[in-house]
């Protein structure tokens, strides 16, 4: 049973292209279905999340992180009575629009896209992908995805002004998302906030006493195990605390949100919409503890000098790549010369970039830029 607040299928505002039933999935599942077989989607397996494949292959990848990021969605809308099948689709594609080389590679292209008086945004090109770039019906381009994830896709981690985005505005730009679409950046938060902890620690890059005198959440549940289990290893120590600073995250988030809808009176969808703020949150005790976890991140591992070469890659050869497709359009594959007849060339070179694998990437910069 759904909560009140929840968005039903029944609800959905429906396709942009009418489709028939079908006879046994309802449509946010087969959404989720379309998703998990777009070649966009099987693209995120050799994009990279924190480490390249080049430091190591077996860390955490942009497909293993959402995977990561769908379990915990799907537990915690279960427990808030939210769709399932909605938040599972929101979150398989939150990382669609994602470029090589992770952050990196986004903070390179769109400075290269700067340059021409354009930008790159993560969310948006991920709406492009679901909308124009996969090629799988006769009947349409895109996915034909249902509303609700497409509004999902582009209001799950921010908020787009009208004004600035007038191409958004069928998005309901003046509303606050679904609490299904709400909940994937905290989902993400989770998600990445651990796992890059148990990376970094696996890679070498972070050791414990660094992380306890550092990150309060994680030193208290640290003590705890120790205490448990005094004579185990260090690692199943600290599998064991970091699972313990994962199972908080969660349960507060559960529990902050259902405390912040009973606080505000929500009883449907459309009061969801109709609210201030969004109602999905940690407390402010575990947002603080939050926040310190990712502000050690930064400071000890994605700014760490041990990845600062990889970083380093990724601007150069992205930077590169862009500047020799300007001064070179006869060396982009047929279809985006095609596509730059009517587009700016800039958004077609950045849109062949963005789908790219790092290890294609690289194929790509040793072909021509390589000396």
């Amino acid at each position: 049973m759904l909560a009140p607040y929840a968005v039903g299928v029944e609800q959905s505002r429906g396709r942009r292209h009418p489709e028939p039933s079908h006879p046994y999935r309802n449509d946010f599942q087969r959404d989720r279905d379309r998703v998990v077989h777009a070649r966009a989607f099987r693209r995120l397996e050799a994009k990279t999340q924190v480490f390249t494949r080049r430091y190591s292959d077996h860390f955490r990848n942009r497909l293993t992180h959402t995977i990561e990021v769908a379990q915990i969605s799907r537990t915690v809308a279960a427990q808030l009575g939210l769709n399932v099948d909605l938040v599972e689709a929101l979150a398989l594609v939150h990382d669609i629009g994602h470029p090589p080389f992770g952050h990196a590679g986004e903070k390179a292209l769109d400075g290269a896209m700067r340059q021409h008086g354009l930008s790159f945004d993560h969310n948006l090109h991920a709406l492009r992908i679901v909308e124009d770039f996969e090629l799988r019906y006769a009947s349409f381009r895109g996915l034909n995805l249902t509303f609700e994830v497409r509004e999902g896709i582009i209001k799950h981690s921010r908020e787009y002004r009208a004004e600035e985005h007038p191409e958004l505005a069928e998005y309901l730009l003046d509303q606050r998302p679904p609490l299904e679409a709400q909940l994937i950046d905290l989902a993400d938060e989770i998600a990445y906030s651990t796992a890059d902890l148990d990376d970094g620690y696996e890679a070498r890059l972070l050791a414990v006493e660094q992380i306890t005198s550092n990150v309060s959440l994680f030193d208290g549940c640290y003590r705890e195990v120790q205490a448990l289990y005094s004579n185990a290893a260090e690692k199943l120590l600290f599998n064991e605390a970091l699972k313990r600073v994962f199972d908080r995250m969660v349960n507060d988030l559960i529990a902050s949100t259902r405390q912040r809808i009973e606080q505000a009176g929500v009883a449907s969808l459309e009061d969801v919409r109709r609210q201030p703020a969004r109602l999905a949150a940690f407390s402010p005790q575990v947002e603080q503890e939050r926040r310190q976890v990712k502000d050690f991140l930064y400071e000890n591992l994605y700014f760490s000098p041990a990845l600062e070469g990889e970083k380093e890659d990724a601007e150069r050869i992205i930077g590169e790549l862009f500047a020799h497709w300007m001064e070179e359009p006869d060396d982009l594959p047929r279809s985006y010369r095609e596509k730059a007849a009517g587009e700016p060339l800039a958004r077609v070179i950045c849109d062949y970039i963005a789908g790219m694998t790092d290890p294609f990437i690289y194929r790509q910069y040793e072909k021509y830029c390589g000396e």
